[in-house]
């Protein structure tokens, strides 16, 4: 059973915002997208770049350091399908955003 941890309040984004939260110990990537909340993990395949630190456009975050681009509902690159990023599961309690590492 997931152990959710609480990372981020609802009004702490707003949609179109990300930021890097850490859930036990664990750097992730936090993304309001038209009010749903997604996490991915926050390191980039391709040079270890901070994903939750990118500019978000609809679903898809790109890394500020060399412009990969990551889907952050799936956790999938936009042009490699098979490079994926971990993707965790977000809940919204009240006005409590949590995540899921494990």
């Amino acid at each position: 059973m997931p152990n959710f941890v609480k990372v981020a309040g609802i009004s702490d984004l707003k949609p179109g915002e990300n930021k890097v939260v850490n859930v036990n110990g664990v750097d992730v990537a936090l993304f309001n997208v038209n009010g749903e909340f997604f996490a991915i993990g926050n390191t980039c395949l391709h040079r270890g770049g901070p994903l939750g630190e990118g500019f978000l456009e609809e679903d898809v975050v790109t890394c500020p350091w060399h412009g990969w681009r990551f889907n952050v509902k799936t956790g999938e690159n936009a042009m490699m399908p098979n490079a994926k990023v971990p993707k965790y599961e977000v809940k919204v309690e009240g006005n409590d955003v949590m995540v899921a590492v494990d």
